[in-house]
């Protein structure tokens, strides 16, 4: 049952992968979203029996590597924290895998695209099944390479082809961190085996680290290197221009890069590396303060966004600072749990707006939308659920998890602490805006699209339809349903050994004892966000170009994403060019070739030439050449007769 769990994607994708021609579009359909389904029904016993009954274990597959002191067996960890990120990964994909069926319906290449999917899925539940570093590292590479190749499917479109290579590059840089962190773990731990690093960690606390002449503590060094990694992976301040643009795979490939899978990964490493991260608290304030600022830099940019998809990829990308700044706060179950809500919401928010995109002929751009709610309306009803998710608004999903972060990082009573608080209520206010900000120029309003598109639009099929309202009914009930188990009185016995927080970091248990408004101010942000998108774009339709007029340099600001992009394209990219461009003209072209081979081809052409013009064809030429040649002889021999 547990290696089934994790092997059947891997099986999926090698049937469709290698037989897919064979199988067809239909056959490749069912059998990767029939082996996805076994996967999935697998995953909700298994978290009854580790994380609800205690059985707990590593299976180990096969003996992997033997070098010296480093002996890595390939194995399956299976903990609380593996049982519900398998849950979430397999049934978030699941969905996924049903809702492709209909909307990759008439693309020629469909088997590929599932084949695609189910690698992608396996190499998640690679990582988060890992019993030591090495093995995660292969899943998180894997999850790298699959992106790549699921963001650049319609390689025949340059947009898709520069955004696959770009978020490839942008996480080799953190993977790069995560690689030296992993090494320094090895170096100072001499294993790669998580149990054996997590019984040593009390007794590397202090440990030093001489390095440039300076000494570093050990494990803050080793915890920012593998922080790196996570920001990559997870799209923190920094290294997060890949995400916006991934938006150009197929909408399927940003449900489940954004919401489960591939940018959880960094908050599960984070989450799973909590031993270690517990005797780190340099480190641990690092990564709430990038959290924080992740999160209201994200909203900020997500208000004037006029891409449908890109709204929601700006909302991931914020949602992953607050599960960042609550593991910084030492409230890793609120940030799982907050994973785990988001997983629903947020995959629904995807693929809804999939359906719209469907419903709209291809559009993506909110300003040709509009006055459709009545043609779409399950659609509509079921964007609704999730955007309420998103802003936290009771009952569902999000206001369990999200309130409980920003109450945990209150309740720190810590500098960062309180930075990812403030930041966490601005991001707050700025989500609901920009959630009915969207839900209102995509459905209310005068119709903006060309009268022959508005002709066609029509609610996508149940294919399509049916994943969405699953996914519905987990951003209903999945926060209220998980509270006592993740962050309330069952807590502990949930959690067991998958998560150390040290008794000195108690945020999580002092965030339900927070005075009322800490409670309130959420609730009371959001509903403002709310209410003034209404504002802006139901009731005074002019206030936001009004506005935007008014204050034109900030609006340009955040409508370039904080110029991020530019500036790294003056810093890396084009200095990259010129240093390219240089080595292939100057250095290859005029130093290998020139002097290398075409220098050698050229010199023989021209000696060539030059002795081809001796063959005149005149006979008194060739009388001239044999007169000079024996008069060289005769002058060769008497040298040789006087010396």
């Amino acid at each position: 049952m547990y290696t089934a769990a994790i092997f059947l994607p891997l099986l999926s994708a090698i049937l469709v992968g290698f037989f897919g021609r064979w199988l067809g579009d239909r056959g490749s359909q069912l059998v990767a979203c029939g082996l996805m389904f076994v996967a999935a029904v697998l995953a909700v016993p298994i978290l009854n029996d580790v994380a609800l009954e205690g059985h707990g274990q590593v299976i180990r597959i096969f003996s992997w590597i033997e070098s010296g002191a480093l002996d890595i067996a390939w194995s399956l960890k299976f903990d609380t924290l593996t049982a519900v990120m398998v849950l979430v990964v397999n049934v978030v994909s699941l969905v996924v895998h049903v809702y492709s069926v209909g909307y990759m319906h008439g693309d020629p290449s469909v088997p590929r695209f599932m084949a695609y999917l189910s690698l992608f899925t396996f190499f998640m539940l690679m990582l988060v099944s890992a019993n030591d570093l090495v093995q995660l590292y292969f899943g998180w590479e894997g999850v790298g390479l699959a992106s790549y190749l699921l963001i650049g499917f319609w390689y025949d479109k340059p947009s898709a082809n520069a955004a696959a290579i770009k978020a490839f590059l942008v996480n080799r840089v953190g993977d790069f961190g995560f690689g030296l962190g992993i090494f320094g773990i090895f170096f100072l731990f001499d294993s790669v085996l998580l149990d054996a690093i997590f019984a040593s960690a009390p007794d590397k606390a202090g440990t030093t680290l001489h390095f440039l002449g300076l000494d570093l503590d050990a494990l803050t060094v080793l915890c920012l290197l593998l922080f790196v990694g996570a920001m990559g992976k997870s799209a923190q301040l920094g290294l997060h221009t890949w995400l916006p643009d991934a938006m150009e795979g197929p909408t399927p490939v940003s449900a489940l890069i954004h919401a489960a899978t591939m940018v959880t990964a960094g908050v599960f490493m984070v989450a799973r590396l909590s031993p270690v991260f517990e005797y780190a608290p340099i480190a641990l304030n690092v990564v709430a303060i990038v959290g924080a600022t992740t999160a209201f830099f994200a909203a900020t940019v997500g208000l004037v966004q006029n891409d449908i998809k890109r709204v929601i990829a700006y909302s991931t990308c914020s949602q992953l600072g607050y599960m960042f700044f609550a593991a910084g706060v030492s409230a890793y179950a609120a940030s799982i749990f907050h994973l785990m809500t988001h997983a629903f919401f947020k995959a629904l928010l995807f693929l809804a707006a999939g359906s719209v995109i469907h419903a709209f002929s291809g559009e993506q751009d909110m300003r040709k939308m509009g006055g459709v709610w009545k043609k779409v309306p399950l659609t509509y009803t079921l964007m609704w659920i999730g955007s309420l998710a998103l802003a936290g608004v009771p009952f569902f999903a999000g206001y369990y998890s999200k309130d409980m972060i920003l109450e945990s990082a209150y309740a720190a009573h810590t500098l960062p602490g309180q930075y990812a608080f403030w930041l966490g209520i601005g991001a707050a206010a700025l989500t609901a805006f920009y959630s009915w900000r969207l839900i209102l120029m995509t459905f209310h309003g005068k119709p903006r699209a060309d009268a022959d598109v508005m002709a066609h639009v029509h609610e996508s099929p149940k294919i399509m339809t049916l994943p969405l309202i699953v996914l519905a009914l987990g951003a209903i009930f999945a926060g209220y349903i998980g509270y006592e188990f993740f962050v309330g009185h069952g807590m502990e016995a949930f959690w067991r050994d998958a998560i150390l927080v040290l008794p000195s970091h108690s945020a999580i248990q002092d965030a339900h004892h927070v005075p009322a408004w800490v409670k309130q101010l959420p609730i009371a942000m959001g509903v403002i966000g709310i209410a003034l998108a209404y504002l802006f774009y139901l009731f005074a339709p002019k206030l936001p170009g009004l506005l935007a007029g008014r204050v034109d340099g900030l609006y340009r600001f955040l409508l370039n994403k904080w110029y991020f992009d530019e500036l790294y394209d003056r810093l890396f990219v084009n200095p990259a060019k010129w240093l390219a461009h240089g080595l292939w003209k100057q250095g290859d072209g005029a130093l290998i070739d020139g002097v290398g081979p075409d220098g050698v081809a050229a010199a023989t052409r021209d000696l060539a030439r030059r002795a081809s013009r001796l063959q005149s064809g005149y006979v008194y030429h060739y009388a001239f050449a044999m007169l000079i040649g024996v008069a060289g002889l005769i002058t060769w021999f008497f040298i040789g007769e006087m010396g």
